[in-house]
């Protein structure tokens, strides 16, 4: 099973990984579409986004207190599908469909963060291939 644990701690810490890479070094065009989002101080709140996803990436990645990084990873995806994703209003069809389709991958992939939180917490110190075991404990 560690194996197993090991290859879905890449393939999805790789994927967050990825956009806090973008968030960082494309700072400047992501501000300007949350400014166009109304998200208030757009810079800081993408290099804060792009730290958190950093964070959260590399911990779930090489089993840093991975449930800690789910749980900052669940903190990311909420609020940017609340309010980069907002397609209920958004008049046209076809952005209000793009932003739909957004938000709902954000809902899914919050949805696999807390369960990995849950599995991490839970599956304390009997699960392998981690440098450390959970910082939380889940009876």
């Amino acid at each position: 099973m560690d194996i197993l644990v090991l290859i879905g701690r890449i393939l999805f810490g790789a994927l967050f990984l990825n956009s806090a890479i973008g968030h960082l070094t494309q700072s400047k065009a992501m501000a300007g579409y949350a400014a166009s989002k109304k998200i208030p101080a757009a810079q800081a709140t993408v290099l804060a986004s792009g730290v958190l996803l950093l964070l959260g990436s590399v911990s779930v990645l090489f089993g840093l207190w991975a449930d800690l990084g789910a749980l900052l990873l669940l903190a990311f995806l909420v609020p940017t599908a609340l309010f980069m994703h907002n397609f209920w209003t958004v008049s046209d069809p076809e952005a209000r469909q793009a932003d739909m389709i957004q938000f709902l991958k954000d809902m899914a992939l919050a949805g696999a963060s807390l369960m990995l939180l849950a599995f991490f917490a839970f599956a304390g110190d009997d699960l392998g291939l981690t440098f450390t075991g959970p910082l939380f404990n889940i009876d």
